[in-house]
């Protein structure tokens, strides 16, 4: 016997229990027992470095079966110095142990060695840039697109070194290079930033004269890009490696860039779809037959039934927005209306009264018909001259 509690007891959860609920009870012991909260509590020190070997132990996918079958004895002696924690188990906990992940609380409890990553190449920032477009430039694209963007870029003159012509960077020797210094409270060691060469673990003892050692200067930069067809309000086209530029060999950032759309006064978009309104006289619509439409993509005609309801909705197919990466088009809807004449002629008057008469029922033309006629075809106006 290993005297060694089990684990399961340990975080109070049952044999079966999935990894959220393992999660939730490590999580829960380890607030509790944390030893900022504990300071010199050499019991809750320990329930602490107890339910941290639980919980690296059940919720490894192969450590786990190890242990349910063989117990403490299948760990290789876990816990007794033999066994390494891997920090990256935690990491789903940063808010319970913020800087200690890497180093610091586990190598003093643990004895995982200490050794810090050296301060390398700052990646550059991402920016990102508001591109109000026209609607029909987001609907077929735009093969070349040039914008002029502020950002830091990288210094002509060092090449981003930041060192004077024949220098070169020197270790810190305030955290001998490694980028972060210790600093302890009780027994606990945490790693931060070196104050010094701000976690680049090296710093330039002669900077350059036009980039005053930052390595990046600030300029208005083109990029040319390609915007595809369909892009829509809202949307983002990134853009690898044309942020700013990163600092000590750092990679550069990437830039995004966000749509707005002008609005049609003629199309409404509807994702990859399209609707208009579109009159049609009112003749064609009693006797059906074939009618113009112009597209985006060029004139197309729509075959009316007779007796099409004034308020019909016809769907064109493929005529709308080209479909992101994919084929194809959306469609577009036409919104029937009818198309009632500002003026007509003599003749024409005469003609729609007669059918007029024709469909009113018994040949009987009620008040509100002949108030309707009047007002459409200024029947009233002639009246008026007659008189």
């Amino acid at each position: 016997m290993t005297g060694k509690r089990d684990y399961y007891e340990i975080l109070g959860v049952g044999r079966e229990a999935p990894l959220d609920e393992i999660k939730k009870a490590y999580r829960k012991l380890a607030m509790e027992y944390h030893p900022d909260r504990n300071p010199g509590n050499k019991e809750a020190e320990e329930k602490f470095k107890e339910a941290a070997e639980a919980y690296a132990i059940l919720s490894d996918a192969d450590k786990r079966p190890n242990y349910d079958q063989f117990g403490h004895a299948g760990m290789g002696g876990a816990g007794g110095g033999g066994f390494q924690f891997d920090p990256n188990q935690f990491a789903d906990f940063q808010d319970i142990f913020g800087s200690f992940f890497g180093g610091g609380i586990f190598s003093d409890l643990f004895g995982m060695g200490g050794g810090r990553r050296r301060g390398g190449g700052e990646r550059g920032a991402d920016l990102q840039y508001s591109l109000r477009l026209d609607f029909k430039d987001a609907v077929f694209g735009i093969d070349a697109k040039e914008l002029e963007i502020p950002r830091q870029d990288t210094c002509e003159s060092c090449k981003g070194s930041g060192c004077a012509s024949g220098t070169s960077p020197q270790s810190c020797p305030q955290c001998r290079g490694q980028g972060q210094v210790a600093m302890r409270q009780g027994f606990l060691q945490m790693y931060v930033t070196c104050p010094r060469c701000e976690g680049r673990g090296q710093y330039i003892p002669s900077p350059c004269g036009t980039c005053k050692g930052n390595g990046r200067m600030h300029r208005r930069t083109k990029v040319k890009f390609k915007i595809p067809a369909g892009i829509d309000r809202g949307q983002r086209l990134r853009l690898e490696g044309e942020g700013e530029a990163g600092r000590s060999g750092g990679s550069a950032g990437d830039l995004y860039i966000v749509f707005d759309i002008e609005n049609d006064p003629i199309y409404e978009r509807d994702g990859f779809d399209l609707h208009r309104k579109l009159e049609v006289p009112w003749p064609l619509l009693v006797l059906g037959g074939d009618y113009p439409v112009e597209t985006l993509y060029g004139d197309e005609k729509i075959r009316l039934s007779a007796g099409t309801p004034a308020d019909k909705i016809v769907k064109v197919q493929n005529a709308g927005i080209p479909r992101l990466r994919a084929t194809g088009r959306g469609d577009l809807y036409l919104h029937l209306r009818v198309a009632v004449p500002q003026k007509l002629s003599n003749e024409q008057e005469e003609l729609v009264r007669s059918l007029h008469a024709t469909m009113a029922p018994n040949g009987h033309k009620s008040k509100t018909e002949d108030g309707f006629l009047a007002k459409v075809f200024g029947t009233e106006k002639n009246k008026k001259k007659k008189k």
